[in-house]
């Protein structure tokens, strides 16, 4: 009977075949760990490094020469944004304030600015009560005014600062902006504003210029603490804040340590596992706490900004 042989065996012989075998094998690992190096390089130039800012391209300008006018657009009447408190305080929402009845103190500020839906019934003793602005994220919208006894009838001469992409803020059906105005109905005395496209581009190019990182390409979501910072600046000829922790105290705190990241969610995520988790993800937008404080940091002394509760040195 005739045999079939492999044009493979027939052309060569086994140890030549193998060989030739291992041979391929490391081209193609060689080539996929320069595959891989070449993408991790690339990555690099867009994926924050903790506890470091890198590129940083210039000072920025100076934020108390931005035009509060054009900046922030009235969305309850013909108002313009009041401008220049001489004292500033930032009431995060941090639970390092449980405990430290700072209420006595916060109420006697000039001007008390807060974020998002921290609120203060059942807290006010560590947190006060007294809200001069309330600035808040395009996602916290609805959770703000499904609680108008809290956020609008508590502190009648809150000002509220909502900040959003114009997709969110302004689309032509389903605007945030439509519902705040439609609230405004509700609650005639309410003051609000919306930050102005152009301002968040201000934003945008504001933080590329302090991290030398794109916040698109970075995959990056600005906080809203990012914003509050800028605003109070703005605003406000001194600045302190209250309970923001400073860029290295999660590298520094003892790990069973556990710190809520709100005050007002006992059993929500932890502090630092939230600001790392999102300074190192390279996966879908996040924000960068620990760079953000970074920034803050370096604004300290330009600004006149001081921190404490926990304090930074």
């Amino acid at each position: 009977k005739m045999k079939l042989r492999s044009p493979f065996l027939h052309h060569c012989r086994p140890c030549g075949c193998w060989k030739e075998q291992r041979s391929a094998v490391f081209l193609i690992l060689f080539a996929l760990i320069t595959i891989l190096i070449l993408y991790s390089s690339n990555s690099a130039n867009e994926v924050f490094h903790y506890g470091s800012l890198r590129g940083r391209t210039r000072r920025p300008i100076n934020l108390r020469k931005w035009s509060l006018t054009h900046g922030y657009i009235p969305i309850l009447g013909n108002k313009t944004l009041p401008s220049r408190c001489h004292q500033c305080v930032i009431v995060t929402s941090s639970s390092h304030l449980l405990g430290t009845k700072l209420g006595p103190e916060i109420e006697q500020a000039e001007c008390t600015i807060r974020m998002n839906d921290a609120p203060t019934t059942g807290y006010s003793a560590d947190v006060g009560n007294k809200t001069t602005f309330r600035v808040v994220a395009h996602s916290s919208v609805f959770r703000v005014l499904r609680r108008p006894q809290e956020f609008v009838n508590r502190t009648p001469e809150t000002v509220f600062i909502f900040w959003g992409p114009p997709s969110k803020m302004q689309k032509p059906q389903g605007s945030l902006v439509r519902v705040i105005q439609r609230a405004g109905l509700a609650f005639p005395a309410m003051e609000a504003y919306a930050v102005s496209p152009t301002r968040m581009q201000q934003f945008d190019d504001l933080f590329r210029g302090e991290t030398g990182k794109d916040r698109e390409k970075s995959h990056s979501w600005l906080s809203t603490g990012w914003f509050t910072m800028v605003i109070a600046v703005e605003l406000c000829d001194h600045v302190h804040v209250y309970g923001m922790v400073p860029p290295d105290y999660c590298s520094q705190r003892p790990r069973l340590q556990r710190m809520p990241y709100h005050y007002y969610e006992p059993k929500g995520p932890d502090e630092c596992v939230t600001y790392i988790q999102n300074e190192h993800s390279r996966k879908g937008n996040h924000h960068r706490f620990i760079t953000e404080k970074r920034v803050f940091s370096s604004w300290a002394q330009l600004y006149g900004i001081t921190f404490s509760h926990p304090s930074w040195t």
